[in-house]
């Protein structure tokens, strides 16, 4: 069974892929070096939605309420600012040997990479970047909500043909930029669904994005955070006040107003009862530098292991 699976809106150049903005792509490996282009193959849509469906097919049905943790998931990693292509490949291999491979794993982890510009120089150009490519995850989650509206229905005339995998997604740093103006499009796009859950559990690691992002709480609207927080079961917002990173990002927009994955949320508004942050910083390796910080959630065993209790939806009970 294939292993690996990409969806990328980066442009081919002859190293692989590029800075720029393209259409939708899709990729399929099973090779160990990942940052290798010859290692991954272009496949059409429809072979790349036959493979995972396939992938999902695989999973064990678990229809006992009792054990809905053992429930395998289809997870969508969004790496960040400042990420070549092969460097979100690197962390996206990472992710998946340490939470999804081999059968004691989660299930199955796709790759969105996007153009980030990937140099420390380009900050607002990126910015510009991650939101021209929310419509194409925009497209992307669009097509994941009517593939689960199809599986709600085939549940009800037979319980077998229930869908087998838990939508999940872990966005880092400015990915979640790129995840919040997504999921809003979606959500309109979709009439504003209230009833249906795209996402089971939503990972906001090191969040790049305004702290009172869910400030409109319960209240439906016109706020960007109402597509995540109504899309959405659950949403976990892990954060450091120690990340640097995005102290320098508050003080380049929005009037230095603070950043998710570095404050956490912002109290001094109602937040929506299935929003909640966790500040990670005693949970990082003792010698992780400062400088470091804004990336190392993904080389702390502490965190990891934190983010597999969260996508099992079992931390609380642990906790």
């Amino acid at each position: 069974m294939t292993q690996f699976f990409m969806i990328t809106n980066r442009d081919l150049t002859d190293e692989g892929l590029g800075s720029d903005r393209a259409e939708l792509s899709y990729f399929t490996s099973d090779g160990d070096d990942l940052g290798n282009f010859g290692n991954w193959t272009n496949v059409t849509f429809d072979r790349f939605k036959k493979l995972i469906i396939g992938a999902a097919n695989s999973f064990p049905l678990i229809t006992d309420p009792g054990r809905q943790e053992e429930q395998k998931h289809l997870t969508i990693f969004i790496h960040g600012y400042n990420n070549s292509w092969s460097d979100a490949t690197r962390i996206y291999r990472s992710l998946h040997d340490q939470l999804y491979a081999n059968s004691t794993g989660l299930g199955v982890i796709v790759l969105f990479n996007w153009p980030s510009l990937g140099a420390p120089t380009g900050y607002l150009a990126d910015r510009e970047h991650a939101r021209a490519c929310a419509d194409d995850f925009a497209d992307v989650l669009s097509n994941v909500y009517d593939w689960l509206l199809i599986k709600q229905k085939d549940a009800v005339e037979d319980e077998k043909k229930a869908c087998r995998a838990k939508i999940s997604i872990i966005a880092h740093s400015m990915g979640n930029y790129v995840l919040q103006e997504a999921m809003y499009v979606a959500w309109v796009r979709k009439n504003k669904p209230l009833l249906v859950s795209l996402v089971n559990q939503l990972l906001m690691v090191a969040a790049d994005v305004d702290n009172d992002l869910f400030k409109t709480g319960e209240t439906v609207g016109d706020s960007n955070g109402e597509g995540i927080a109504n899309l959405t079961y659950r949403v976990s917002a892990l954060f450091s006040p120690r990340d640097p990173v995005l102290g320098i990002s508050a003080g380049l927009k929005h009037f230095g107003k603070r950043r998710l994955g570095r404050s956490g949320l912002d109290r001094d508004f109602p937040i929506p009862d299935n929003v909640w942050d966790l500040n990670c910083t005693d949970l990082f390796l003792p010698d992780t530098p400062s400088t470091q910080v804004h990336s190392a959630y993904f080389a702390s065993p502490k965190i990891l292991d934190k983010m597999r209790l969260i996508l099992q939806g079992i931390d609380r009970t642990l906790t």
